[in-house]
């Protein structure tokens, strides 16, 4: 691995808002935020899963921690009112297909409502000099294609979760050309982006109906893991990968905010691009002997088959690319949920993870 691009000293002490920090990849971003000393408040619903790395690697004591709901707006003003954030990461979202065909209501109003009211709050408080919105790849009109979708592809989605996160890309879009206008950057002083990253994975994941999270506790239980579409090809990623992505956006849109307010595809390289098959299989050896599965023959809500993202204009404009192979990435994943059985300390062994992703250190073994 080569040098980090992120500098530690422009994140100590800086006011950062991150929505959503009790969800699995809010968790691990409110981790590397507190490693990086930031003055963090995090604002959210509950922790969606029990157990959540929220929990177990005890996220909230190092930070403030707020619930809330991001459809609440005057709630969510308020907190961006009282606590003057410069920078805000906007992850609060419903981040599920299935679930999302199930109460497509709560998957529209917090997906495309909870980003309006951010946005008017930011636009309403004043203050705040940065805005990152976490969409998804899903956000594309996806047609199968075989190459990776460009920042410029039309957004779409079939299933609603895929179609909210392509209206809040509208949203922010929107947003950024009525109110916060890089051409007029000096009179608002608000740099809003928004970001796109792939299948996201790593440990601490409890989320239903996902693959690899569906693997670890069927495994953790001694049970058979149930698999669906293992023909699905998906752009995987390691968590930590996209975060580094958000974070080095974060200090270009602070220096120069106008140049880089618009949106980022964050994704894997292409030969981490893999079918489920090919997960289950690698992760069935890294977890040993007693890795059972069984192929799922019911039917099932439509999920994309392939799905690419074209990440060349981060790789040149923000020196970002991929750090962690696949290969890497499960076996620190099959690391996490083995300590986690363990019982040991999953807060340091998070933390550690995140060291040794900032040192280039393969493995700690």
């Amino acid at each position: 691995m080569e040098a980090l691009a992120i500098n530690p000293k422009f994140w100590k002490d800086k006011k950062v808002l991150l929505t959503g920090h009790t969800g699995f990849k809010g968790s691990w971003l409110s981790l590397w935020l507190q490693h990086l000393g930031v003055v963090l408040v995090g604002y959210a619903l509950s922790p969606p899963t029990h157990p959540s790395l929220f929990d177990l690697a005890k996220v909230g004591n190092e930070m403030m921690s707020i619930e809330g709901d991001v459809r609440d707006y005057p709630s969510l003003k308020k907190v961006i009112v009282d606590h003057r954030p410069e920078i805000i990461l906007h992850l609060a979202a419903q981040s599920l297909v299935r679930p999302s065909y199930l109460d497509p209501v709560e998957t529209y109003s917090t997906n495309l409502m909870g980003t309006v009211h951010l946005l008017e709050a930011v636009r309403q408080a004043g203050g705040v000099k940065v805005v990152i919105n976490v969409t998804s790849d899903k956000c594309y009109e996806n047609r199968e294609w075989a190459s990776g979708y460009r920042e410029d592809d039309p957004m779409g989605g079939h299933d609603p979760y895929s179609n909210s996160k392509g209206c809040s890309e509208l949203i922010t879009s929107s947003f950024r050309k009525s109110f916060f206008n890089p051409l007029e950057f000096e009179k608002h002083g608000v740099a809003l982006a928004s970001v796109r990253a792939g299948n996201v994975i790593g440990g601490g994941d409890w989320a239903q109906d996902r693959l690899i999270p569906d693997m670890m506790q069927a495994w953790l239980a001694g049970t058979p893991a149930i698999v669906r579409n293992p023909n699905a090809v998906r752009p995987w990623q390691h968590v930590l990968d996209p975060l580094y992505g958000y974070l080095i956006l974060a200090e270009k849109l602070w220096v120069e905010g106008p140049k880089y307010a618009e949106a980022w595809n964050f994704g894997p390289s292409e030969d981490d691009t893999k079918p489920v098959s090919w997960i289950v299989s690698q992760l069935s050896q890294m977890w040993g002997q007693e890795a059972k599965w069984k192929l799922d023959h019911g039917v099932h809500p439509h999920e994309a088959a392939c799905l690419r993202l074209d990440c060349s204009k981060a790789r040149f404009k923000l020196d970002w690319k991929p750090r962690m192979n696949l290969g890497l990435a499960l076996d620190w994943i099959t690391e996490w949920y083995k300590e986690y059985r363990h019982k040991n300390d999953m807060r340091k062994i998070s933390v550690e993870q995140i060291g040794r992703y900032e040192s280039g250190e393969r493995f700690l073994k």
